[in-house]
């Protein structure tokens, strides 16, 4: 392919987004009121929003729906002019519930309302915004398709705010075609940086126990609360290991202090490389005039990339081992997962990135989760390019039009990028 024919390319998917503005804002705005909250996890009325606009596309895809109240969307297509590399475009359709008491939204969470030059609610950020970019991208290359070396695969799960055991976990386990060579994802991240790693959970359930008594004869017994509350203290000590970073995660890191600080506000490059420690949870006593004989805590702790489980859980355990009446288990754990920050599909985002919105993102290692995580387990590189996370988690999550079609150019036209360099 000639590099006239490759521009002619990039601009016909430039003038169809144009052309299909209102379009696509309408359609991102149907997918946020769809509701799919998981918990409880059905995702039925947003699956069947993404099916319909496939079968009116005549787009090929299947349903594979090991839990059926949380189907997953997997489509795949060839290019026409012969083998190639494999691009993955993921991204979910569940999304975080809303409080129903909570009444700071100014608008309805579950309405996807346009105001203000933003489509508002519950999943406009993480991560309808990034999915719908995946979906359109699947759209204008198949139109391409003949012009194309290589496979697509689109990859629209459920289930991933719950780690996924219904969702991209059990595709990466159960069905090879969803494996690819290089992954591209749109979970929020900012325009600003492309997440080519991510930070793994371990959670810790601990607990105290002691005999407990009368609030007034504390001399009877240890409190449980009391304990929990120094223990709390020492754990912070996890917080002080230091990694061992591959050279060029860490070279990549020295480069994006003030990106990642812009993207996931001030303070956030000091603990990219830090293990964090949260208490999420903590539950103990019946009565305030009663000693305290068993509290029960959740903690969340961050690890970095460089640093192992077994390095965190040794200092966890030298601290236990001062406090006979606590333990802990092992609740969850992902380990930290990184890929190449200066592979070339960082080089092709970046550079699309410059062209269609004038942004110059670096590669970081995000502080949150992603399903991301599960490619670059398999040794397939993975990379993170989406919308802030205004709102995520929180009241009034909403995404800006103009930031909303930024993303959808960007991916689209990196994707025909990665698939048209494939055929040269």
């Amino acid at each position: 392919m000639t590099t006239a024919d490759h521009a002619a390319l990039r601009q016909q998917i430039l003038d169809w987004i144009e052309a299909d503005r209102e379009a696509l804002i309408a359609f991102f705005s149907g997918f946020v009121a769809a509701a799919s909250p998981n918990p409880p996890g059905d995702t039925t009325v947003a699956v069947k929003h993404l099916t319909d606009f496939l079968d009116g596309e005549g787009l090929p895809y299947r349903i594979v729906d090991p839990e059926p109240t949380m189907a997953n969307i997997v489509g795949s297509f060839d290019g026409g002019a012969g083998p190639g590399r494999h691009l993955v475009l993921n991204g979910h359709i569940d999304c975080f519930p809303v409080d129903p008491d909570d009444d700071r939204w100014t608008q309805p969470p579950w309405s996807g309302a346009i105001a203000d030059g933003k489509v508002w609610g519950r999943g406009a950020a993480d991560m309808k915004c990034g999915t719908t970019a995946g979906v359109m991208t699947y759209r204008y290359l198949h139109r391409l398709k003949d012009h194309l070396k290589g496979k697509l695969t689109l990859t629209c799960v459920s289930d991933e705010e719950t780690f996924g055991p219904w969702g991209a976990r059990w595709l990466i386990e159960n069905e090879p075609e969803v494996l690819g060579d290089v992954c591209l994802n749109g979970e929020p991240s900012s325009p600003y940086t492309i997440r080519f790693g991510e930070k793994g959970p371990l959670w810790l359930l601990i607990e105290v126990r002691t005999r407990g008594a009368h609030g007034a004869y504390p001399h009877q017994t240890d409190s449980a609360s009391k304990i929990a509350a120094v223990l709390v203290g020492e754990l912070e000590k996890v917080t002080e290991i230091e990694a061992n970073m591959p050279d060029n995660v860490f070279r990549a890191l020295g480069q994006a202090h003030e990106a990642m600080d812009k993207a996931m506000e001030p303070g956030a490059a000091e603990i990219v490389p830090k293990v964090t420690l949260n208490i999420g949870i903590v539950q103990g006593g019946l009565k305030v005039n009663m000693v305290p004989d068993h509290v029960r805590m959740e903690a969340d702790i961050r690890v970095p990339v460089g640093i192992e489980k077994e390095q965190v859980l040794a200092v966890v355990d030298e601290i236990m081992a001062r406090y006979p009446q606590a333990s802990y288990e092992e609740m969850n754990y992902t380990p930290p997962s990184w890929c190449e920050p200066y592979h070339e599909m960082v080089e092709i985002l970046q550079k699309n990135a410059k062209e269609s919105g004038g942004y110059d993102p670096v590669p970081i290692v995000g502080l949150g989760g992603t399903d991301a995580r599960l490619w670059r387990h398999k040794n397939i590189p993975a990379y993170v390019y989406g919308p802030p996370p205004t709102g995520m988690g929180t009241a009034n999550e909403h995404v800006e039009i103009e930031t909303f079609l930024h993303i959808v150019r960007t991916h689209a036209l990196s994707a025909l990028d990665y698939m048209v360099k494939a055929a040269e």
